[in-house]
């Protein structure tokens, strides 16, 4: 039976996702044995977004149906604090005119990663020891930006179908836990239990009830907070999950929690579940506010629909806001 809100009892369920993952995959391993560099040629800096075919966008399209629109943009964040470090800005102007007129504006300012704006990453944003995708080093990247796998690539906006893995409703919780990571088998199993096929070229939207997690822990800033290793520790997704993504071929990965902090299979490479953009060229949509999409799953008792996300056209961007909409 499922333990109250917001725990999630050890069983032997859970305990055959740490068994299955410790005896199958050795993350860096798998990043490095199953790289898609060359994959759509040498020069390639679109990734994973090819497997979004025509036929798959035209595909997508009809799985709007009821109209329904749902944004998953967490709001812009402004209000510096200990939740927000490196707060955006955005500052208003009012300017009177001639003849009873006027007109107003505003500037905005934001750094395009980190733990609280929804943004999309680029495929240059992170890279390992062999390099960033398509195996260009991290040279290409200077002041003025990148010369390789910029933002730009995507500037066309990324259509496809959409699918949620709502973790928390699998297991009957609030939310995921520090200590009980999601896990790529665990993804596996709401699949089978919910009777999705992916097909390759679709999103998952991994929802892990961040905000609900949140507010259970208002002492524990999410990606802010230094646990007794003296690192960042948040809940999340496990190194595991990078199996999941590769074999399905995800073109991205939509997602509230991100990698959890410090994850076991870290050690020895700089990214788990990230490295899978320079190891795949996987598309990567950070913090987003996934709770109002699953209720709207939930309501309109499906589990797919169409997503659009589409990044500014920031020329040499190492990573883009985004406000993605799900359409029913």
């Amino acid at each position: 039976m499922p333990g109250p809100p917001g725990v999630h009892r050890a069983n032997d369920r859970t305990e055959a996702f740490v068994n299955h993952d410790q005896m199958n995959d050795d993350t860096g391993a798998y990043l490095s044995e199953n790289r898609n560099w060359g994959r759509w040629g040498p020069d390639d800096e679109r990734g994973t977004i090819n497997l979004v075919t025509p036929e798959r966008i035209v595909a997508a399209a009809g799985m709007a149906r009821s109209g329904r629109k749902v944004s998953l943009s967490r709001p812009f964040p402004t209000d510096a604090g200990p939740h927000n470090p490196q707060p955006a800005l955005q500052y208003w102007n009012r300017t009177d005119i001639h003849h009873g007129g006027g007109h107003a504006g505003d500037w905005i300012g934001v750094y395009a990663h980190g733990v609280q704006v929804t943004h999309l990453d680029a495929l240059c944003h992170v890279w390992d020891a062999d390099g960033i995708y398509n195996g260009r080093g991290p040279d290409v990247l200077g002041f003025r930006g990148t010369t390789f796998g910029g933002i730009e690539a995507w500037r066309d906006g990324i259509f496809t179908r959409g699918v949620m893995l709502d973790v928390p409703r699998h297991r009957g919780v609030e939310f995921v836990e520090y200590d009980e990571p999601v896990h790529g088998a665990e993804l596996e199993e709401i699949l089978e239990k919910r009777g999705i096929e992916l097909q390759p070229g679709d999103a998952v939207c991994v929802y892990s009830g961040r905000e609900k997690w949140q507010a259970a822990n208002p002492d524990k800033p999410y990606g802010r907070w230094v646990g007794p290793s003296g690192r960042h520790e948040y809940p999340g997704l496990h190194g595991s999950c990078n199996r999941f993504l590769r074999e399905h071929d995800v073109s991205l990965l939509v997602w509230d929690m991100l990698d959890r902090q410090p994850d076991a299979y870290q050690s020895g490479i700089p990214f788990t579940v990230h490295g899978a953009i320079h190891a795949f060229g996987l598309a990567v949509l950070d913090n987003a506010l996934l709770e109002p999409l699953a209720d709207a799953c939930l309501e309109e008792g499906r589990d797919d629909f169409l997503l659009l996300a589409v990044p500014l056209f920031l020329p040499g961007g190492t990573g883009s806001p985004v406000n993605p909409i799900a359409v029913f």
